[in-house]
């Protein structure tokens, strides 16, 4: 065997492989530079807690969903891959409905129809179109773990933003001490209003952008 061949281990984690989790958390998110998904963002980062529920949910679907388009992309009919990959993420979507009302309960109430729009989540199909469909299981899956955590990472990030602002707290603990409040500081109930989620996202898109010379263009 050469010396240079590569472990299996080592090309698991392939710098190509590795790009496939990195790129889209940093400079190929999907909310940031293709403004994939932002209906969810915009509906449920009120508080951090359910949106940290929901940016695990789309996790699992995800990546599940693109181990098992990659795993049947030889077998599916060309003109059905549609309503065949609808069907795995609607599966997924139901089963991981079943595990927070069992588990979270609050938050699945919370959460309501969201969840179940998962299964239209654009993020989701537009991987399993371009990405599963085409390529082996291992890097259709860090493939569907790096886009779902790129979009959970901006879910994330808008809600601590939102709550902590609009409500002083995080994960509905109390952030802001009680001094700030006795000395004049009032929450910014505007925060917790859907536009400023839509302004949130907005002013990280830019801030995403600005520091990103390439995403803008110049054309």
């Amino acid at each position: 065997m050469s010396e240079n061949a590569n472990t299996p281990k080592e090309a698991l984690l392939s710098p190509k492989n590795r790009k496939l989790l990195s790129d889209p958390i940093g400079k190929d998110n999907p909310i940031t530079v293709q403004v994939l998904g932002v209906c969810s963002v915009l509906a449920v980062t009120v508080q951090l807690k359910a949106s940290l529920v929901l940016a695990i949910a789309v996790v699992a679907v995800m990546g599940f969903a693109n181990v098992i388009i990659s795993l049947l992309r030889h077998g599916i009919p060309p003109r059905i891959r549609i309503i065949v990959q609808l069907t795995v993420i609607a599966s997924l979507v139901i089963l991981v409905d079943q595990v927070l009302k069992a588990f979270v309960y609050d938050v699945s109430r919370q959460l309501s129809v969201f969840v179940g729009l998962i299964i239209t989540n654009c993020i989701i199909m537009g991987r399993l179109e371009a990405y599963a469909l085409q390529n082996k299981v291992w890097p259709s899956f860090l493939d569907g773990i790096g886009n779902a955590a790129g979009y959970g990472s901006i879910l994330i990030l808008v809600a601590a933003i939102r709550e902590l602002l609009g409500s002083g707290t995080l994960m509905g603990i109390q952030v802001i001490p009680d001094f700030m409040y006795n000395i004049g500081y009032v929450d910014n109930g505007l925060m917790i209003l859907p536009p400023m989620a839509l302004i949130t996202v907005g002013v990280i898109i830019w801030i995403h952008r600005h520091r990103d010379k390439s995403l803008v263009d110049v054309s």
